[in-house]
């Protein structure tokens, strides 16, 4: 029996998690269960699951969900804040953590787990993009494993020679690619593009996702920091990680080897599939999820994504190539700018300039250490955040 504990837990991500246990509980358990602030989710999670611990980053949320808890007779203790984040991560019944808290807040909690030697299984790429050093060094200091369980990253981990870890450089890998659907907004014109709503981003084709992971999808900064985490979990530079516009995203990623083999990971949109291979790898469960019906599909296709309407691909190449804290600048001023755009503050072509903007003004800058790296983080929202506003006000 494994135990596993759930950063996120009320997210998508979080919801698929718990159905994967749903379908095997003799092999594993919810122990923790953490969420930001849906406290009502995360009661019905405990109904069912019966975890021992549960933590809400909001306190006013922690203390409604304590109340219920109390009142239903159950016996979860309930915690808040990033204590209660923390807690959850390095539960001592819990083997496997899914870190899928979205955006830098997951950051501490998740290199908690680290350093307790869980099985991390890794959701939440801002954190890798953020502080990547710092998160692989806790990896090998701490001695536990790190699985991603991004569709894209999974699918190269399901690729890669018997025996690699994350961190290291695969032996006879020539290159990684990673696909990506194109969005809602694949087949559109950069003036139609500039007028998208943010329903209209948050529309995406294949795969059901939070909002805000969607308008990355809409504009592939999700391509941009997806090669920038791929950087870390394989050790490999820049050139060696290509992008490939994949619409019906049935191919989730593929690892070409110096012999001229391409190993391409397929199946149906469903984050169930990454989820459960890596709670039980190196065994292989069912995860409730449809076979792939390749002669149904008809075909694939393949083409370049589009740098000219789709800028922010390249402003995370950019920010790999930079180094130093360029990674966490992107990151920041993107969660910054894709916030505004959702509460109608800033157009959708107007995210990549915001990013762009903070990535010339913090260039060459670096962050070593926790305390550095979350105080850089609020300096470039705050600054971002007044960018944006000075945008609104000319």
């Amino acid at each position: 029996m494994i135990g596993v504990s759930i950063l996120g837990a009320t997210g998508s991500i979080g919801a698929s998690t718990l159905d994967v246990v749903r379908a095997s509980p003799q092999r594993f358990r919810v122990v923790a269960l953490a969420a930001g602030q849906d406290d009502a989710r995360l009661f019905e999670a405990i109904a069912e699951f019966q975890p021992t611990l549960a933590a809400l980053s909001d306190p006013a949320a922690a203390a409604r969900l304590a109340s219920r808890v109390r009142a239903a007779g159950f016996l979860t203790e309930v915690m808040s804040g990033v204590e209660g984040l923390a807690a959850v991560a390095t539960h001592p019944e819990a083997r496997a953590v899914v870190a899928a808290v979205v955006g830098s807040a997951g950051l501490p909690a998740t290199l908690a787990a680290l350093s307790a030697g869980k099985r991390v299984l890794l959701a939440n790429k801002e954190s890798l993009v953020m502080a990547g050093a710092l998160f692989m060094a806790e990896l090998a200091r701490g001695g536990g494993e790190l699985m991603p369980i991004d569709s894209e990253h999974n699918a190269l981990f399901q690729c890669m020679p018997v025996g690699w870890r994350a961190g290291q450089q695969p032996s006879g890998v020539r290159r990684v690619i990673l696909t990506a659907s194109g969005g809602p907004f694949r087949s559109w014109s950069a003036e139609r593009i500039a007028r998208a709503t943010p329903d209209q981003a948050c529309a995406h084709p294949n795969w059901r996702m939070g909002r805000k992971i969607s308008v990355d999808s809409a504009t592939l900064m999700n391509k941009g920091l997806e090669v920038i985490e791929a950087h870390w979990l394989f050790g490999l530079p820049p050139r060696r990680i290509e992008v490939v516009v994949h619409p019906q995203s049935i191919v989730h990623s593929l690892v070409e080897y110096d012999d001229g083999s391409t190993l391409a990971q397929l199946g149906n949109p469903d984050m169930r599939t990454p989820i459960a291979h890596a709670l039980a790898h190196p065994e292989r469960i069912d995860a409730g999820v449809a076979p792939l019906d390749l002669v149904a599909r008809g075909k694939l296709d393949f083409e370049a994504p589009d740098p000219v309407r789709f800028p922010c691909l390249t402003l995370g190449y950019a920010a790999l190539e930079a180094g130093g804290a360029a990674p966490l600048v992107l990151n920041a001023a993107n969660e910054v700018a894709v916030a505004c755009f959702l509460d109608g503050r800033l157009g959708f072509a107007e995210i990549a300039g915001v990013v762009e903007g903070e990535l010339a003004h913090f260039a060459g800058r670096d962050a070593a250490g926790l305390d550095a790296v979350l105080a850089l983080d609020h300096e470039v929202r705050a600054r971002a955040t007044a960018a944006v506003a000075a945008r609104g006000a000319a």
